[in-house]
């Protein structure tokens, strides 16, 4: 299916723009929706960072806005999930516009972004992240999906591991973005669960590889297993000798094709 791609603002602190890039199908719809939330250690990247995925989404029929976001030094935590909790909202109050509906819009993320988007899903009018306002407009950030793709969905469990082994890089990110050790323990997808928080849930995919470094092994897979056993439906699959973001890194690869078909297959099965 063809698609248009262009840049738009869908919000301006400060007076300074803040991007996504929309990802529009060609047809009258209504198509299923994705706000696409990128990942870099909380610290880097842009919107640009899933053209991959975005892409593959918007031809298989799905609208897709891939945001921009304040990260450190600019913001932190809560500011970062203030964003995307606009962005939602955005999205959803213009899904006619864009050739969708607001029932049909979900969330996409990957790694850090993938935190972000679980922790949307999971607290959609959390008033430390619905605290901007989107002017004449009354919409929720709730999704009718998420989707997330080797999310750090334990940030203090990995804060502890890169920690203990002296990788720095990690520590740092996790440093400027969290205010605190609590903020990474509040902050957090797998925990809200297992303590048993009040929470939407939303159907969920988690993809995640084996090899992926970037993680301990049994997040992603420990995350799934705490939403089921808080209710929630949730799907996790994993592939095997795939590392870190490896849909981005090599989206031509089989085992790229057959994640993006699941996921586009999920959209598709979630957006009603």
């Amino acid at each position: 299916m063809k698609f248009t791609a262009s840049d738009i603002a869908y919000q301006s602190p400060d007076g300074t723009p803040l991007l996504g890039r929309l990802y529009r199908p060609e047809g009258p719809g209504p198509f299923p929706a994705v706000l696409e939330v990128h990942g870099g250690a909380w610290t880097s990247g842009d919107r640009f960072n899933n053209v991959a995925i975005a892409e593959s989404l918007a031809a298989d029929g799905i609208v897709v806005l891939s945001i921009d976001f304040r990260m450190p030094p600019v913001a932190r935590y809560p500011v970062t999930c203030q964003d995307v909790n606009l962005g939602i909202r955005f999205l959803k109050a213009h899904a006619t516009e864009y050739g969708s509906r607001p029932d049909l819009v979900g969330g996409l993320g990957t790694s850090s972004g993938g935190h972000l988007i679980l922790l949307s899903a999971l607290r959609p009018i959390d008033p430390r992240y619905t605290a901007l306002p989107l002017p004449g407009s009354d919409v929720d950030a709730s999704l009718a999906f998420v989707s997330a793709c080797w999310p750090v969905a334990d940030p203090l469990k990995r804060f502890r591991v890169k920690q203990e082994a002296g990788i720095t890089r990690f520590v740092a990110s996790h440093n400027a973005f969290f205010p605190s050790m609590e903020d990474m323990e509040d902050a957090n997808p797998t925990l809200i669960l297992t303590r048993g928080e009040k929470t939407a849930m939303p159907p969920a995919l988690v993809i995640q590889g084996t090899v992926d470094d970037n993680l301990t092994p049994d997040m992603t897979s420990g995350f799934a297993s705490a939403y089921a056993a808080a209710g929630g439906k949730v799907t996790f699959e994993s592939f095997p000798g795939q590392p870190h973001a490896f849909i981005p890194g090599n989206p031509t690869s089989a085992d790229s094709v057959h994640a993006l078909s699941m996921i586009k297959a999920f959209v598709h099965r979630n957006a009603v």
